[in-house]
């Protein structure tokens, strides 16, 4: 059964898709520990990252980068965090969270629940700072 993320890729369920390539592709995570939390994400559905290949891995992390580029320029904060956890849905994915303090990234804390005009916002923001 196709995951999650897979059925975003495939455009069965909308997403705020802020960039993509023929191998990757970034998103909005729509309840975020922080405003303009994105999850970057491999097209090819691979459950744990540590299973990918080196340079499937390698082009990962540099889409990764490219999107926290924008994502800095876009969503005011001190650094990008970055995580990878894998337990909440089995398609290897990177956490990029906007950081302002450690606790930002907190995934054991409540998670936000931005209104479809808060996510609008940081969606064009980010959009705009990719391009």
């Amino acid at each position: 059964m196709a995951s999650i993320f897979t059925k975003i890729i495939d455009r069965e369920i909308p997403a705020y898709i802020v960039a993509e390539d023929d191998a990757h592709i970034a998103f909005l995570d729509i309840m975020p520990v922080a405003i303009g939390h994105v999850l970057v994400v491999p097209k090819q559905e691979i459950d744990y990252i540590f299973n990918m290949d080196n340079e499937a891995l390698a082009s990962l992390m540099v889409f990764a980068k490219q999107v926290a580029i924008g994502l800095e320029k876009a969503v005011p904060c001190k650094r990008i965090g970055i995580a990878v956890i894998g337990l909440e849905v089995p398609h290897t994915h990177i956490h990029l969270v906007p950081l302002q303090t450690v606790s930002d990234i907190n995934f054991a804390k409540e998670k936000l629940k931005p209104s479809k005009e808060e996510l609008q916002g940081v969606f064009e923001a980010i959009k705009a700072a990719l391009a």
